[in-house]
């Protein structure tokens, strides 16, 4: 199963968001973050399983590099 995330900067920390179900975590680094957001989203699941069900059917959604200036 793929995890839809987003990911940003708030100051030293860095944010992730599962953009499925709302989790959100954060982390020092880009890949603790990441580690921290798939506990999470597994956390969340035991929780409330029927979410599983609305992960897989979501449409993958592509990404878009932009440069800011």
């Amino acid at each position: 199963m793929e995890l839809q995330t987003m990911v940003w900067k708030e100051g030293k920390t860095y944010v992730i968001k599962e953009v499925i179900t709302g989790v959100t975590t954060q982390g020092r680094t880009i890949e603790e973050a990441i580690k921290h957001i798939k506990e999470a989203v597994g956390l969340y699941l035991e929780e409330m399983p029927q979410a599983k069900s609305e992960l897989k059917a979501a449409k993958k959604v592509g990404a878009i590099s932009v440069e800011l200036a």
